[in-house]
């Protein structure tokens, strides 16, 4: 089935690669979260929300170069079973992406 399933998306010309995620969070400082812009291009327009019981600071729109990093603190009860984060950005082609981080 999964030999198929290549197949088929090899066959579409127009078909575009996956585009990977090129954020990464390092908790090892929790509740200070540093997130890593470990890709291949500069982010736009980088925010972040939170949902659910926890605390954050509000933050305005931030562009983050490749090998670059921000520091978010996010305080709260059980973050893992309470809280999302949700992090927004732009590519330089102007898509956005949206990436959910659970804690």
């Amino acid at each position: 089935m999964l030999a198929s399933r290549t197949a088929v998306a090899t066959s579409n010309p127009w078909a575009e690669a996956a585009y990977a995620v090129p954020l990464r969070v390092d908790r090892s400082a929790a509740p200070v979260y540093r997130i890593v812009n470990l890709g291949h291009e500069p982010l736009e327009g980088l925010t972040f929300c939170l949902l659910g019981s926890g605390v954050m600071n509000a933050g305005t729109p931030r562009s983050l170069d490749v090998g670059a990093s921000l520091e978010v603190t996010i305080r709260g009860e059980d973050l893992a079973r309470r809280s999302v984060l949700v992090v927004r950005w732009f590519r330089p082609t102007g898509e956005e992406y949206l990436w959910r981080v659970s804690f």
